[in-house]
């Protein structure tokens, strides 16, 4: 018996993304009406998505890895993520002084999954041990002196150019283990059928062949979006991903 069957009297399936141009090519086709049958889709910052999947308000998130093992039942689905194997330009600790040199971290309050990661590379791949702050919503205007700051999605960006010194999380994790590092994937707390499960990996991967549409759609002055999307981002989860992915997870519980 198909574990779902889409009707007009079934409850339309509770998707959830991040609300950052990284994930646009992943929901491509669900805002151009693929799947508009069978998927509610809302957008928000990590750590929200994460909540909202604890509170079961949401049936499938692109949830941060940080997060997976706090969602009860939590299946990873699908063949598509937000990951890197290179530099990911979106998750950085700025600074206005070298690693060193630097006596105190301000922690994005949007990403746990970031949080965790710059834990892990502070103490096992710089070998520094700053003092840790969490941040509100100014903290960016704060970053100064020997105090740095992780900054992630859009805003990164944006700030890129903004710091002498730009430390990629993604690029670290790289050069400290040898894998790429995987920051999201598509998880789900529910049974899904088959046939969902390939027309959901069907729409994400329309939005790999119109990259050129999505970036003249949101135009972004401050990054060169070609570059982001086909350099900087991998989308596809093949087993090194896999393999990355199950190396965090296992880093985290020694946190």
């Amino acid at each position: 018996m198909s574990l779902y069957l889409p009707s007009i009297m079934q409850k339309k399936i509770r998707v959830g993304a991040v609300s950052y141009l990284n994930t646009k090519p992943l929901i491509y086709g669900f805002e151009h009406g693929i799947m508009n049958d069978q998927i509610q889709l809302s957008l928000d910052y990590p750590s929200r998505l994460a909540g909202l999947m604890q509170k079961n308000k949401l049936d499938i998130s692109l949830l941060p890895v940080a997060s997976i093992p706090n969602i009860a039942n939590a299946t990873v689905f699908s063949d598509y993520c937000i990951a890197s194997d290179k530099k990911v330009a979106s998750v950085c600790l700025f600074s206005h002084v070298p690693i060193e040199e630097i006596q105190e971290v301000y922690l994005d309050y949007q990403s746990k999954t970031s949080v965790a990661l710059v834990r892990i590379l502070l103490r096992d791949y710089w070998n520094i041990r700053p003092s840790l702050l969490e941040a509100d919503e100014a903290y960016i205007g704060k970053i100064n002196g020997k105090t740095a700051g992780i900054i992630i999605g859009d805003r990164a960006l944006i700030q890129y150019s903004n710091f002498p010194f730009v430390y990629d999380l993604a690029e670290a994790w790289q050069s400290h283990t040898q894998l790429p590092f995987v920051f999201a994937t598509w998880v789900t707390n529910t049974q899904l059928d088959q046939s969902f499960i390939d027309s959901f990996n069907t729409s994400n991967e329309l939005g790999m062949t119109k990259l050129d549409e999505i970036i003249a759609n949101n135009p972004f002055a401050s990054y060169d979006l070609k570059r982001y999307y086909t350099e900087n981002i991998s989308f596809k989860f093949d087993l090194e991903k896999r393999n990355g992915m199950m190396l965090f997870l296992k880093m985290l519980e020694k946190l």
